[in-house]
């Protein structure tokens, strides 16, 4: 007898809708994710973080740029960014600890760490083995590397779209290799609040694969 009917490996938008109604639909069933975290990258580090930051600096370029004045309000904004980051992570804190309790309330089992098969029904998560009869692999995607280039979110010098997120300060110059909805969507928070933005785009048009 396998230990779980379904076994979801990635709990992000695919991952863990899928593991919720397979519960629902009385599987049992379980879901491996290598982060403290449920959500996946949209949640933690992508769509979710990002729509705060756009929202939020979208409001301080407004009064910056003189916007309001025309509606007979005159304000000179001060950057709190360490306030923004803020309500940032409170809405992905939200959002993720939304998703336990729904794993919880349908009984999903959440399994800490990266799987890797051992065979066609059995993965290995954390030095434990785990099989199932069925598995969905909803593992989503990850930062492309470029020969020679090191990222070190630390240093925040060279970053990927998660240290792009989380910034100390404002940079005076930041090139976005990229011009696709991830590299646009940061490129503009950075731009509101203060920082000149270069997008370099390999292909003939910005966003490409978008509709013209």
């Amino acid at each position: 007898m396998a230990d779980f009917d379904l076994i979801v490996i990635g709990s992000g938008p695919g991952g863990y809708v899928a593991a919720i109604r397979a519960a629902q639909l009385g599987l049992k069933t379980a879901c491996v994710e290598s982060r403290e975290t449920l959500g996946g990258t949209c949640l933690n580090v992508g769509c979710i973080p990002s729509k705060a930051m756009l929202h939020a600096s979208e409001y301080f370029d407004a009064a910056a740029n003189g916007a309001m004045a025309a509606m007979g309000i005159k304000v000179k904004p001060e950057l709190d960014l360490d306030t923004m980051h803020g309500q940032r992570r409170d809405a992905v804190k939200g959002l993720t600890g939304g998703i336990e309790f729904l794993f919880k309330k349908n009984k999903v089992e959440w399994i800490k760490g990266r799987a890797a098969f051992t065979s066609a029904n059995s993965i290995d998560v954390a030095g434990k083995s785990y099989t199932a009869e069925n598995f969905i692999i909803a593992t989503g995607s990850s930062v492309t590397p470029l020969p020679g280039v090191e990222v070190d979110n630390a240093k925040g010098i060279i970053v990927d779209s998660t240290g792009a997120l989380e910034l100390a300060k404002v940079p005076a110059h930041m090139v976005v290799i990229g011009g696709g909805v991830i590299g646009l969507e940061l490129g503009s928070v950075w731009r509101r609040l203060g920082a000149k933005v270069t997008v370099v785009e390999f292909l003939d048009q910005i966003l490409p694969g978008m509709d013209g």
